[in-house]
């Protein structure tokens, strides 16, 4: 609540009342959720460095929150930037919240990969009861097409 002090005729010792509204602390209290927001936006996306092959697939829709297996040159598995033993990979994804098995699964690998191990994961996953599994690759160009020239490549997925 805010006052007026200004010199009246009268002998009158109350302070009117002023009906306005200080904006200044609910914009600070805007930029400090901003910032927030712009510092908590990037922890949220998947960062591990892998070097994904590249598919000449149309880009499909990404959901909202999709989830992450990932398959580092080493063998390691990742559920989102977790490691997770191969063993544990099911559990680890039941345990997600809002997770179900009819839920899309992304399964990003190395290109250093062997086949092989790939499918082993993806056995996993499928005796684990979860049969939407994408893969997810580089944005590539057709054998024969010229390169585009200034834009970056953009994660395509397709579907099993």
């Amino acid at each position: 609540m805010a006052v007026s002090i200004s010199e009246s005729d009268g002998d009158d010792d109350d302070f009117g009342e002023t009906h306005e509204i200080n904006v200044t602390p609910f914009i600070d209290v805007i930029l400090v959720l901003l910032i927030i927001f712009m510092v908590a936006a990037p922890l949220s996306t998947v960062d591990l460095p892998i070097d994904l092959p590249s598919s000449t697939a149309t880009p499909q829709k990404r959901p909202d929150k999709p989830v992450y297996v990932t398959i580092k040159p080493d063998l390691a598995v990742h559920l989102g930037e977790t490691p997770v033993k191969r063993v544990d990979l099911v559990n680890a994804v039941g345990a997600l919240p809002d997770m179900s098995k009819d839920k899309r699964i992304f399964l990003r690998a190395d290109r250093a990969v062997p086949y092989g191990e790939m499918m082993d994961v993806l056995e996993i996953l499928r005796q684990g009861g979860y049969l939407k599994v994408a893969l997810v690759a580089l944005e590539g160009v057709p054998e024969g097409a010229p390169p585009p020239a200034s834009q970056p490549a953009a994660p395509a997925t397709q579907s099993q």
